[in-house]
């Protein structure tokens, strides 16, 4: 058990590194404002590091989906508050790893062709798809944050669902625009870890 309780640390450690990389925007030239735009255009097909930023996006998903999945495997069942905060875990990993296989294919909030190809749909499947794994991928780490903070702290159990609620709140601000805010700086909010 201690082995698999130190494989699983090493996979989310590990994991959470590889998808910290988005702050080499601050070093690297992008051409891309962070106040302005998605985390996910750095890693967009025309993008000059889009390549460093999808690898790095697919390890940390493969790294942090293994992690969730020996942890539902390996380590001894501690509720179901825990199964279902590995299995968050587990999801945000696939649909990260997935995520990283279907990049933007332009940079929407930088370039008005992109912008407007994106308005009227031209854009390519795996353009449109980005958001919907983006969107999984959220659910599955506020699944995983809310629930093992739960299980973690149990005498929280009677504000757990403000805290549930306060996730679906969350998850829904962050996936649509709102009037004062560039909807690329609200998407930004959940990406503090990212």
């Amino acid at each position: 058990m201690t082995t698999s309780r130190t494989a699983v640390a090493a996979l989310l450690a590990l994991g959470a590194l590889a998808y910290t990389t988005w702050v080499l925007e601050l070093v690297l030239t992008t051409g891309l404002a962070p106040s302005r735009t998605y985390v996910s255009e750095l890693a967009a097909r025309n993008q000059p590091h889009g390549t460093l930023f999808r690898t790095t996006d697919l390890v940390a998903g493969v790294l942090v989906g293994a992690g969730g999945l020996l942890a539902l495997l390996k380590l001894p069942s501690r509720g179901r508050r825990v199964h279902v905060g590995w299995a968050g875990l587990a999801l945000f990993g696939a649909a990260t790893a997935v995520d990283s296989r279907l990049p933007l294919s332009c940079t929407p909030t930088v370039d008005p062709v992109c912008a407007a190809r994106e308005r009227a749909g031209l854009v390519t499947v795996a353009h449109s798809a980005h958001t919907v794994s983006s969107a999984v991928a959220l659910c599955g780490i506020l699944v995983g944050m809310v629930a093992l903070t739960g299980a973690r702290y149990p005498a929280c159990a009677g504000s757990r669902p403000r805290a549930e609620a306060g996730a679906g709140v969350g998850t829904g601000v962050s996936s649509w625009p709102r009037a004062g805010l560039s909807s690329a700086a609200w998407r930004r909010v959940p990406s503090a870890g990212r």
